[in-house]
């Protein structure tokens, strides 16, 4: 009733676990979306955190039962941003793994780095911002396991974020950090599991308002969600990309296209992203031998100057970041004349 009472939509969790609590059995026999499901509208858990509510009544219903059921807060609705940081014994990637789109050079020592604890107190000292694990002005809770949620409310912009895994390829702001909002949830503090009770830590217990330079990290590593892109009405021509067929173009031309093409789309094309991996590419084929520096800087200048002309040096930033990453894994192309 307390997260129901802040605007957080809630839904049970399986007893002692930190998992929806199972669907009825004419869901489970059937697969179908959960948008289309009747069972929300009769009053069933069904979907996890898509039959997540804040009606009084429904709260009482469920959690008036005999069973000890969870909490879990569907973080879209709720208009949280939850930073689930990770302490898993695992194996340390390679540091352009760590902080995506961000090169760790070589003089940066990152002995005893094991967890997101570390990374995340590395992307904030990279930029010269408190750690947000030691952020007493937030809602934080100890996990069984160790780790830590961080709790940031979203500032009332019409703004989203998706979810994602601090191990995915893709989307991540940090190594075991991953990020819960809209398509995920969170696990409640007080709730008890198998392994332990999930603990606020401090004194605070309302989430504060999202840090600025999280909100950018968020929007560089591609978690703003665009529900309704504008496109207009004429596509935007692309810039010519000199070229020589060469195996190195033939890699990296369509990776300066997909940026390029961000420019029909004024917001929610993954621009970042798909500079960043542009820019990657392009830094191992500069080390494999296939471009100088400056040609590569100058492909991909052009390309994100043609989508996105008003930052500019925004993409620069992002170009140079990436870029020198790339140049820590070479590129050797088949077929190189």
């Amino acid at each position: 009733m307390w997260c129901a009472s802040n605007g957080w939509p809630v839904h049970p969790l399986a007893t002692g676990r930190k998992t929806p609590a199972a669907n009825c059995p004419a869901c489970r026999e059937h697969v179908h979306a959960p948008q289309a499901c009747p069972c929300t509208a009769e009053g069933k858990w069904c979907h996890g955190f898509h039959a997540a509510t804040t009606e009084s009544s429904r709260v009482r219903a469920w959690w008036g039962q005999d069973a000890p059921l969870g909490v879990g807060v569907s973080c879209g609705p709720a208009k949280l941003v939850v930073l689930d940081v990770d302490a898993h014994s695992a194996e340390v990637p390679n540091r352009d793994r760590l902080l995506p789109g961000i090169a760790i050079p070589q003089a940066v020592n990152l002995a005893g780095l094991a967890s997101g604890f570390d990374t995340l107190a590395l992307l904030a000292a990279y930029r010269g911002q408190p750690d947000p694990s030691q952020d007493e002005q937030t809602l934080r809770v100890r996990t069984p396991s160790g780790g830590l949620h961080i709790w940031y409310q979203i500032p009332p912009s019409g703004i989203r974020y998706r979810s994602s895994t601090g191990s995915s390829p893709k989307v991540a702001l940090a190594w075991q950090v991953d990020v819960r909002s809209t398509g995920g949830y969170i696990v409640a503090p007080a709730t008890k599991t198998q392994a332990g009770t999930y603990l606020p830590v401090g004194a605070a217990r309302q989430p504060a308002p999202l840090p600025a330079w999280l909100a950018s990290e968020l929007e560089r590593t591609g978690h703003v969600v665009n529900d309704s892109p504008v496109r207009p009405a004429a596509p935007t021509p692309r810039r010519a990309v000199p070229t020589d067929g060469t195996a190195a173009h033939r890699l990296l031309d369509p990776l300066l296209a997909e940026v390029q093409d961000c420019a029909a789309v004024p917001q929610g094309a993954s621009f970042t992203e798909k500079l960043n991996r542009a820019a990657y590419t392009a830094g191992g084929l500069v080390a494999g031998g296939y471009f100088t520096q400056s040609q590569a800087r100058e492909l991909l200048t052009a390309a994100a100057e043609t989508a996105r002309p008003h930052q500019i040096h925004r993409s620069v930033s992002v170009i140079n970041s990436a870029l020198s990453a790339g140049q820590s894994r070479p590129l050797h192309l088949k077929g190189r004349p």
